[in-house]
């Protein structure tokens, strides 16, 4: 068993080195991506309790922030907060990322390889 667990540590050391330092950089230039992402919030609006949703944006070089409410998440309203967005930051950056686009995207379609 010893024998085993020495030739174990070896192999790790060298077929494997740096892999506990594994890590994917998050550098970004300017204006090359932006983030954005919806959440669900609750507020009082007249003694009211209602749900809406926020559109958030974040530019990643600068993280620069913009948040919109809007009382649905509709593709409508996915347009008009990147419109809303992008006057505000004064441009329009490189690229968007995006953790679940279903709001933005209806269908993909796959090409037969």
């Amino acid at each position: 068993y010893d024998s085993i667990q020495r030739w174990v540590k070896a192999w790790k050391a060298n077929v494997r080195p740096g892999l506990h330092q594994a890590f994917i950089p998050l550098s970004f230039r300017p204006g090359e991506a932006y983030q954005f992402d919806w959440s669900s919030e609750t507020v009082i609006l007249d003694g009211v309790a209602m749900a809406i949703k926020v559109a958030h944006f974040r530019l990643t070089y600068s993280r620069m922030s913009f948040v919109r409410a809007y009382p649905r998440e509709t593709q409508e309203m996915v347009f008009a907060a990147h419109q809303e967005a992008f006057l505000a930051f004064e441009g329009v950056p490189e690229r968007g990322i995006y953790d679940n686009p279903k709001t933005i995207v209806d269908v993909v379609y796959h090409r037969p390889l």
